[in-house]
């Protein structure tokens, strides 16, 4: 059992932070965390004690900056169980990564009438790029059905694959439905047929174990500052044969290992020749140390106690005849309204509690006729997250009887 008393004193956001003169109670960790002071420091002192470039320069403190940058790597590696370090890919996040995979592999592997396997729950950033290349390569778009509660089975997927079926690109957990894929049958399934698997793990990676040897994943796409990390960092996994076939989709110093004023260009391999550029070192370091840092409290108690969370939440939530959820059989966000109540408005009136949650669509924007609501709001928590603040949440949710008198008394 997590001492979350303790682990709270990590981050200065959760010491003395108010909203409106309440103390902050932040439940929109989906769309990012929080840092913790270790975190910090390890960007700090980048910044402060070895600023020099990687991969630049031949004197000591380059040097140093390589080792922190590529021990980084090999944290990442050992974290989600892959077989070597240059399967890690630096990117900017999720969006980056997917958009890597989308114009890197998939522009030069689909041609006119193949065809790419989606849900109607994805992301933005696991949407728009494929709905990119599919124009431009003359493939389609399919949608794999989910079934009545939002969830990605492996018999919907194995009835939406067809012939012409060469890219699955699911997340493990979607960002406002909060299903858990079953990744490991379905990559089964697609390798028997040739089929090629993209997981978007924005929202699985920070909270239960990955172990992509296992699922056999041939893409992953994550971002650090939903685990703890700094903004701006992410992480493009793939198999070492399929990162070899890609191309890169931006080039420069550091990909190259020579070219000619005729414009022959040799690359390098993987992962350099994706990694052109300056790269975000100190973000790079910063993700290291919050991998360590949550590692340290372990993946298995951070998902325990996650679990323990959104079933108290759930539970009180039932109890109040004006809140309708969406989604209460899952384990990420929980997605709901309050009845009458434009989501947006009651987001604000959250806010003026000191309570942080998400309105809108959620950049899932063709879920819309799945859910047959136009937005809602999201409640999303972290291992930092307790009963009380839970708590402060359901008794505003009450409040919804009259949301308006409550807002403006």
């Amino acid at each position: 059992m997590l001492d979350v008393q303790k682990i709270r004193k990590d981050f200065p956001m959760l010491n003395g932070k108010k909203m409106h003169g309440h103390p902050l109670a932040y439940l929109d960790n989906g769309a990012t965390t929080l840092k913790p002071q270790c975190v910090i420091d390890s960007v700090c002192e980048y910044l402060s004690c070895y600023s020099g470039n990687a991969h630049r320069g031949d004197y000591d403190l380059s040097h140093e900056v390589d080792e922190k940058y590529e021990e980084a790597r090999r944290i990442i590696q050992n974290f989600i169980h892959a077989k070597r370090a240059e399967e890690i890919v630096f990117t900017s996040g999720s969006t980056d990564a997917l958009n890597m995979i989308a114009y890197g592999y998939g522009l030069t592997h689909l041609h006119q009438g193949d065809e790419i396997l989606l849900t109607v729950a994805e992301h933005a950033s696991n949407t728009l790029p494929w709905f990119d290349v599919a124009a431009q390569t003359q493939s389609i778009v399919r949608y794999i059905d989910l079934d009545e509660r939002g969830t990605l089975t492996l018999d919907n997927v194995k009835k939406a694959i067809t012939s012409k079926t060469k890219i699955i690109s699911i997340a493990q957990v979607t960002n406002v439905l909060g299903f858990d894929a079953p990744i490991q049958e379905i990559c089964a399934y697609a390798h028997s047929q040739g089929i090629i698997v993209v997981v978007d793990g924005a929202q699985s990676v920070p909270h239960q174990r990955t172990d992509v040897q296992q699922s056999d994943i041939d893409f992953l796409a994550f971002s650090g500052h939903k685990m703890c990390g700094p903004t701006g960092i992410g992480v493009m996994y793939g198999k070492y044969d399929l990162l070899c076939e890609m191309k890169p989709t931006r080039l420069g110093g550091g990909s190259n290992t020579r070219y000619n004023s005729c414009g022959v260009v040799t690359l390098k391999n993987p992962p350099y020749k994706f990694e052109a550029g300056t790269p975000h070192i100190e973000g790079a370091i910063g993700l290291g140390a919050a991998i360590q840092y949550i590692e340290a409290i372990g993946m298995e108690n951070i998902r325990q106690h996650e679990l323990q969370l959104r079933n108290y939440c759930i539970q009180e939530m039932k109890k109040i005849e004006n809140v309708e959820i969406y989604n209460e059989s899952s384990l990420g966000a929980i997605a709901f309204n309050i009845k009458g109540v434009f989501s947006q408005d009651a987001a604000s009136l959250f806010n003026t509690y000191g309570i942080a949650v998400r309105a809108g669509q959620h950049c899932a924007k063709i879920l819309d006729d799945f859910l047959e609501v136009t937005s809602t709001l999201r409640v999303s928590f972290y291992f930092y997250n307790t009963f009380e603040e839970i708590d402060r949440f359901i008794e505003v949710c009450k409040k919804g009887d009259d949301f308006l008198d409550a807002f403006f008394g």
